[in-house]
Protein backbone atom coordinates (compact mmCIF):
# COMPACT_ATOMS: atom_id res chain seq x y z
CA UNK A 1 0.00 0.00 0.00
CA UNK A 2 1.54 3.34 -1.00
CA UNK A 3 2.56 5.84 1.66
CA UNK A 4 1.96 9.52 0.95
CA UNK A 5 3.16 12.56 2.86
CA UNK A 6 0.64 15.39 2.98
CA UNK A 7 2.10 18.82 3.67
CA UNK A 8 -0.58 21.15 5.02
CA UNK A 9 0.01 24.85 4.54
CA UNK A 10 -0.58 27.47 7.18
CA UNK A 11 -2.09 25.50 10.04
CA UNK A 12 -1.40 26.08 13.73
CA UNK A 13 0.55 29.29 13.02
CA UNK A 14 0.07 32.24 15.38
CA UNK A 15 -3.35 30.97 16.47
CA UNK A 16 -4.72 30.66 12.92
CA UNK A 17 -6.32 27.58 11.37
CA UNK A 18 -5.85 25.57 14.54
CA UNK A 19 -6.12 21.81 14.05
CA UNK A 20 -5.43 19.26 16.78
CA UNK A 21 -3.19 16.55 15.31
CA UNK A 22 -4.91 13.73 17.22
CA UNK A 23 -8.31 14.88 15.94
CA UNK A 24 -6.89 15.15 12.40
CA UNK A 25 -5.47 11.64 12.63
CA UNK A 26 -8.81 10.23 13.79
CA UNK A 27 -10.67 12.14 11.07
CA UNK A 28 -8.39 10.81 8.32
CA UNK A 29 -8.66 7.26 9.64
CA UNK A 30 -12.45 7.60 9.57
CA UNK A 31 -12.37 8.24 5.81
CA UNK A 32 -10.22 5.17 5.12
CA UNK A 33 -6.57 6.20 5.46
CA UNK A 34 -4.42 3.82 7.48
CA UNK A 35 -1.16 4.15 9.40
CA UNK A 36 -1.85 7.89 9.81
CA UNK A 37 1.08 9.56 11.54
CA UNK A 38 1.62 13.27 12.13
CA UNK A 39 4.93 14.96 12.72
CA UNK A 40 4.99 18.23 14.66
CA UNK A 41 2.08 20.63 14.71
CA UNK A 42 2.86 22.39 11.43
CA UNK A 43 1.02 19.87 9.27
CA UNK A 44 3.11 16.92 8.13
CA UNK A 45 0.87 13.86 7.79
CA UNK A 46 1.85 10.40 6.58
CA UNK A 47 -1.00 8.24 5.29
CA UNK A 48 -1.24 4.82 3.69
CA UNK A 49 -3.94 4.25 1.10
CA UNK A 50 -4.74 2.14 -1.93
CA UNK A 51 -5.08 5.44 -3.84
CA UNK A 52 -1.93 6.05 -5.86
CA UNK A 53 -2.69 9.54 -7.16
CA UNK A 54 -1.08 12.20 -4.93
CA UNK A 55 -3.55 14.76 -6.28
CA UNK A 56 -6.54 12.69 -5.25
CA UNK A 57 -5.06 11.97 -1.81
CA UNK A 58 -4.50 15.70 -1.34
CA UNK A 59 -8.06 16.48 -2.43
CA UNK A 60 -9.53 13.95 0.02
CA UNK A 61 -7.47 15.35 2.90
CA UNK A 62 -8.30 18.96 2.00
CA UNK A 63 -12.00 18.08 1.77
CA UNK A 64 -11.97 16.29 5.14
CA UNK A 65 -10.17 19.16 6.87
CA UNK A 66 -12.78 21.60 5.58
CA UNK A 67 -15.63 19.30 6.57
CA UNK A 68 -14.33 18.55 10.09
CA UNK A 69 -12.47 21.73 11.04
CA UNK A 70 -13.92 24.41 8.75
CA UNK A 71 -10.54 25.47 7.37
CA UNK A 72 -9.65 25.79 3.70
CA UNK A 73 -6.10 24.41 3.84
CA UNK A 74 -3.86 23.94 0.80
CA UNK A 75 -2.46 20.39 0.76
CA UNK A 76 0.53 19.23 -1.27
CA UNK A 77 1.18 15.50 -1.34
CA UNK A 78 4.69 14.22 -1.96
CA UNK A 79 6.57 10.94 -1.89
CA UNK A 80 9.87 9.71 -0.54
CA UNK A 81 11.55 10.48 -3.88
CA UNK A 82 10.66 14.18 -3.50
CA UNK A 83 12.42 14.33 -0.13
CA UNK A 84 15.42 12.38 -1.42
CA UNK A 85 15.73 14.82 -4.33
CA UNK A 86 16.11 17.63 -1.78
CA UNK A 87 19.29 15.99 -0.52
CA UNK A 88 20.58 14.93 -3.91
CA UNK A 89 19.88 18.07 -5.93
CA UNK A 90 20.07 21.07 -3.60
CA UNK A 91 23.13 22.92 -4.90
CA UNK A 92 23.27 25.12 -1.80
CA UNK A 93 24.58 22.05 0.05
CA UNK A 94 27.74 22.20 -2.10
CA UNK A 95 28.67 25.64 -0.81
CA UNK A 96 31.48 25.72 1.70
CA UNK A 97 30.31 26.67 5.17
CA UNK A 98 26.61 26.82 4.29
CA UNK A 99 24.42 27.43 7.34
CA UNK A 100 21.82 24.65 7.31
CA UNK A 101 19.57 26.73 9.57
CA UNK A 102 19.09 29.13 6.66
CA UNK A 103 18.09 26.42 4.16
CA UNK A 104 14.43 25.70 3.43
CA UNK A 105 12.45 23.86 0.77
CA UNK A 106 9.18 25.04 -0.73
CA UNK A 107 7.10 22.24 -2.18
CA UNK A 108 4.86 23.54 -4.95
CA UNK A 109 1.69 22.37 -6.64
CA UNK A 110 2.98 22.13 -10.20
CA UNK A 111 6.27 21.76 -11.98
CA UNK A 112 7.79 24.98 -13.23
CA UNK A 113 9.28 25.40 -16.69
CA UNK A 114 13.08 25.51 -16.91
CA UNK A 115 13.04 29.14 -18.03
CA UNK A 116 10.96 30.34 -15.05
CA UNK A 117 14.03 31.60 -13.16
CA UNK A 118 14.83 34.08 -15.94
CA UNK A 119 11.29 35.47 -15.77
CA UNK A 120 11.40 36.25 -12.06
CA UNK A 121 12.42 39.54 -10.49
CA UNK A 122 15.15 38.11 -8.28
CA UNK A 123 16.36 41.58 -7.31
CA UNK A 124 13.21 41.76 -5.18
CA UNK A 125 14.34 38.89 -2.95
CA UNK A 126 18.07 39.65 -2.68
CA UNK A 127 20.20 38.88 -0.74
CA UNK A 128 18.16 35.67 -0.37
CA UNK A 129 18.58 33.03 -3.08
CA UNK A 130 16.45 30.36 -4.76
CA UNK A 131 17.05 27.33 -6.89
CA UNK A 132 14.18 25.75 -8.86
CA UNK A 133 13.95 21.98 -9.16
CA UNK A 134 10.72 20.70 -10.67
CA UNK A 135 8.09 20.82 -7.93
CA UNK A 136 10.62 21.97 -5.32
CA UNK A 137 12.26 25.32 -4.67
CA UNK A 138 15.38 25.37 -2.54
CA UNK A 139 15.69 28.55 -0.51
CA UNK A 140 18.73 30.05 1.15
CA UNK A 141 18.00 32.97 3.43
CA UNK A 142 20.63 35.58 4.14
CA UNK A 143 19.26 36.32 7.61
CA UNK A 144 16.09 34.32 8.33
CA UNK A 145 12.68 33.52 6.85
CA UNK A 146 11.16 36.03 9.27
CA UNK A 147 13.12 38.86 7.64
CA UNK A 148 12.61 38.24 3.93
CA UNK A 149 10.42 39.07 0.98
CA UNK A 150 10.97 35.49 -0.25
CA UNK A 151 7.95 33.86 1.35
CA UNK A 152 5.04 31.67 0.28
CA UNK A 153 3.05 34.72 -0.83
CA UNK A 154 5.85 35.85 -3.17
CA UNK A 155 6.36 32.33 -4.53
CA UNK A 156 2.65 31.81 -5.15
CA UNK A 157 2.12 35.20 -6.78
CA UNK A 158 5.29 35.14 -8.88
CA UNK A 159 4.97 31.54 -10.04
CA UNK A 160 1.21 30.97 -10.01
CA UNK A 161 1.44 27.90 -7.75
CA UNK A 162 0.45 26.78 -4.27
CA UNK A 163 3.47 26.54 -1.98
CA UNK A 164 4.27 25.19 1.46
CA UNK A 165 7.70 25.49 3.03
CA UNK A 166 9.69 23.33 5.45
CA UNK A 167 13.02 24.02 7.11
CA UNK A 168 16.01 21.83 6.34
CA UNK A 169 15.83 19.91 9.65
CA UNK A 170 12.19 19.02 9.01
CA UNK A 171 12.92 17.87 5.43
CA UNK A 172 15.65 15.57 6.74
CA UNK A 173 13.47 14.22 9.57
CA UNK A 174 10.59 13.51 7.17
CA UNK A 175 12.94 11.60 4.85
CA UNK A 176 14.27 9.64 7.81
CA UNK A 177 10.72 8.78 8.85
CA UNK A 178 9.84 7.70 5.30
CA UNK A 179 13.00 5.60 5.08
CA UNK A 180 12.78 3.65 8.30
CA UNK A 181 9.05 3.95 8.96
CA UNK A 182 9.83 4.17 12.69
CA UNK A 183 7.48 7.02 13.30
CA UNK A 184 7.80 8.82 16.61
CA UNK A 185 4.67 9.19 18.67
CA UNK A 186 3.85 12.79 17.77
CA UNK A 187 0.14 12.38 17.31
Amino acid sequence: MPTHLALLRGINVSGHKMINMQALKKSLENIGFTNVVTYIQSGNVFVDTEEESPGKVGFLIKQEIFKQFGHDVPVIVIGKEDLQACLDRNLFLNEEGVDLKKLYVSFISSELPENMITQLNLNFIKPDEIQLDGKRIYLKYDISPAKTKLDNKWIEKSMNVISTTRNWNTVNKLLEMFTDRSFPNNN
